[in-house]
This record gives C-alpha cells, sequence and structure tokens, in this order.
C-alpha cells in the first residue's frame, strides 16, 4: 500500500501536482470499470435509483480526485455502492414484487384523448409537460392520443389513435 500512496499522495489534499493526475487517471479507469460493472443504462434511462448511485458514484470519485476522503476506502465504498446497485438490478428483473418497489408502475395519463387529472396531479406532471411529451412525439392534438404513460423512468411515452386505413384511389 505504500507504493500507491506514494503515487497518489496524501489523503489530506496536499497532494503534488503529478499525483493529482495520477489520481486522475486511476479516477478515470475506476469510472469506466463503474459503469462496465453496473451497466450502461444506470447512465442512460435514470430512474430514481440509478439517479441516486450515479451521483454517489459521481460524488465519491470527485472527493477521492481531491484528496478530501481516504483514497482506498472511498474507492471500496464505491465499488461495493456499484456491485449493490447491480444485484438490485438484476435481481429486478426476476422479482415482480421487487422490481414495483424499486422502480414503481407506470401511470396512465390520457386514455382516449381524455387527461386523467388525478394521475397527473400525483405524478408532480403538468399539461405542459404533457404537451412537451406529446410534442417529442410528433403529436399535435389531444383528440390524436390513445395512450398517454408516464413510465417508470419518468419518460412520458404516446401511443396514437389508429387511423383508419385510406381506400385506394
Amino acid at each position: 500500500m505504500t507504493w500507491l500512496h506514494h503515487i497518489i499522495g496524501p489523503d489530506d489534499g496536499s497532494a503534488t501536482i503529478a499525483q493529482f493526475c495520477a489520481r486522475a487517471v486511476i479516477l478515470f479507469l475506476y469510472g469506466i470499470l463503474c459503469i462496465r460493472i453496473a451497466g450502461r443504462r444506470t447512465f442512460s434511462n435514470l430512474s430514481a435509483l440509478d439517479l441516486i448511485v450515479a451521483l454517489v458514484v459521481g460524488s465519491n470519485i470527485s472527493r477521492a480526485m481531491t484528496g478530501k476522503a481516504p483514497f482506498v476506502g472511498t474507492l471500496a465504498a464505491t465499488l461495493v455502492l456499484v456491485l449493490l446497485h447491480r444485484l438490485v438490478a438484476l435481481a429486478t428483473v426476476r422479482s415482480n414484487w421487487l422490481a414495483l418497489f424499486v422502480k414503481g408502475r407506470p401511470a396512465v395519463l390520457v386514455r382516449d384523448g381524455e387527461i386523467d387529472g388525478k394521475a397527473m396531479l400525483r405524478h408532480g406532471i403538468s399539461k405542459e409537460d404533457l404537451i412537451e411529451g406529446m410534442r417529442m412525439e410528433q403529436v399535435a392534438h389531444l383528440n390524436e392520443v390513445a395512450l398517454a404513460t408516464m413510465e417508470r423512468g419518468g419518460k412520458i411515452s404516446i401511443i396514437r389513435k389508429t387511423r383508419p386505413a385510406r381506400p385506394p384511389v
């Protein structure tokens, strides 16, 4: 361990420029390792759990970088958190109960062009948020919406009403 402390410097913020650069290289590689272990999903479609893990991992790496926390202990605790996140993610695939507990369930906001005001209020979705979600799906009018759902990841998904087929000309 002495060799590592020689490379990364002390944990009191008094490391040399070269030691901070060594920390940066180690933490960059460590961050890639954490992403590979946690899975790409963790840092792309952020659920509440994914967001918390991403913030804590970033915070821990930052503190290890600046010497505000013990380097090795911080990396060990971060790795435990990432592994725990990965295990919970794998367990939610196998357990519907755990998936509902961790991820919640989707909420229907619009059905057949009719807004469910209670669902929107319960999930903190304004009409402007709904209209934004519709624009993202290239839907201009509420009467075009068969189903709008607040998904477990926080995205609003839209299913258009089917249009009757046009007769051949």
